[in-house]
């Protein structure tokens, strides 16, 4: 089924999603906003932040509002390669798949640093390429996917920290951070209250079918028009994101790749089919900073990789239009 979109009602769905999460997620709806626009750039987003601060419940409700088959995966120490992707079994004289949970549209990696680097690295593939190898047969995976995966920074006894090729595969990197007022912790008990279960998420009614979903990802992919003063400002950032004084290795080519996708997506969801400098910046610090590895000494010293991206911010030049002078429309 085609689904035709224009500007304006691309942004109305992009409201009624936000919504229909915040009507349930009690939090920035910034945040919300960026999830959507990495899901819509097919991008993977990795929660980091404490537990307890609803990251399960956003993604489980978000997967709902945008009308998508939804698993959810434990990560723990003896979880297998096989417990993520599947395995052939043999049956009536004839070795058949049995699908894991890895076979949906949001798949939900929970605590993924708790397993160990061989289990982590069964998500490699269908993270980046969309599709599954089981004994040497690839087996593609059914549009849209992505993975939403979650991390707890304080807690490091029993876990794995993401390999540097692995975090580079998440487009962008959120911290939700705790609820900013006494009105918003009130809300959520609330809610609570209101619902009269724990897990109101099977009462949520999806704000666009699947269809329209993928006619979105498509219409950014395809009718986002992106200047090439802001494909040079994006690639600055990128390299100066290398040479600066505390970083010992810095965003990969993919970090730029990742930041143009998603800066396509914030416009689409401003309602513009062009992207300005302001798109990029909001989303540089998520996308870029959990890419970067600082030289040892910034790390001692409590440095994190997010004051880089703010530094290079800070000091690259600002476009104020394109190269003919016409502002950054198309």
């Amino acid at each position: 089924m085609n689904v035709e979109l224009t500007p304006s009602a691309f942004r109305r769905a992009c409201e009624s999603i936000i919504k229909t999460v915040c009507d349930v997620y009690v939090g920035d709806d910034l945040i919300v906003k960026k999830m959507l626009a990495a899901s819509l750039g097919n991008g993977n987003v990795l929660f980091e932040d404490y537990p307890g601060l609803g990251k399960t419940l956003l993604a489980k409700v978000f997967a709902k509002a945008i009308g998508a088959k939804y698993n959810r995966i434990q990560f723990t120490p003896d979880l297998l390669p096989a417990d993520i992707t599947g395995t052939k079994v043999y049956r009536a004289g004839n070795f058949e798949l049995v699908k894991g949970p890895i076979f949906t549209h949001v798949l939900l990696a929970d605590e993924i640093n708790r397993s160990p680097p061989k289990t982590q690295a069964a998500l490699l593939e269908a993270m980046e390429e969309k599709q599954v190898t089981i004994e040497g047969e690839t087996h593609p995976l059914e549009l849209p996917f992505f993975v939403i995966a979650t991390q707890n920074p304080i807690e490091q006894e029993g876990t794995y920290p993401l390999p540097e090729a692995q975090l580079d595969r998440f487009m962008i990197r959120l911290c939700p951070g705790y609820p900013e007022s006494v009105e918003e912790e009130m809300e959520i008990l609330r809610r609570r209250i209101s619902w009269r279960k724990d897990d109101p998420t099977e009462d949520v009614e999806p704000s666009v079918d699947l269809a329209t979903f993928k006619a979105m990802q498509d219409f950014v992919e395809s009718s986002i028009y992106v200047g090439r003063s802001v494909l040079r400002y994006i690639s600055e950032l990128v390299r100066a994101t290398r040479k600066h004084e505390y970083v010992e290795v810095g965003s990969s080519p993919r970090g730029g790749l990742a930041l143009l996708k998603i800066s396509r997506a914030i416009a689409a969801m401003e309602g513009r089919d062009y992207v300005i400098p302001d798109d990029v910046k909001l989303v540089a610090v998520d996308t870029l900073a959990h890419r970067i590895i600082l030289k040892i000494e910034r790390t001692v010293e409590g440095v994190r990789p997010e004051v880089v991206v703010q530094d290079v911010l800070r000091e690259v030049e600002v476009p104020k239009g394109d190269e003919e002078g016409r502002g950054f429309a198309r």
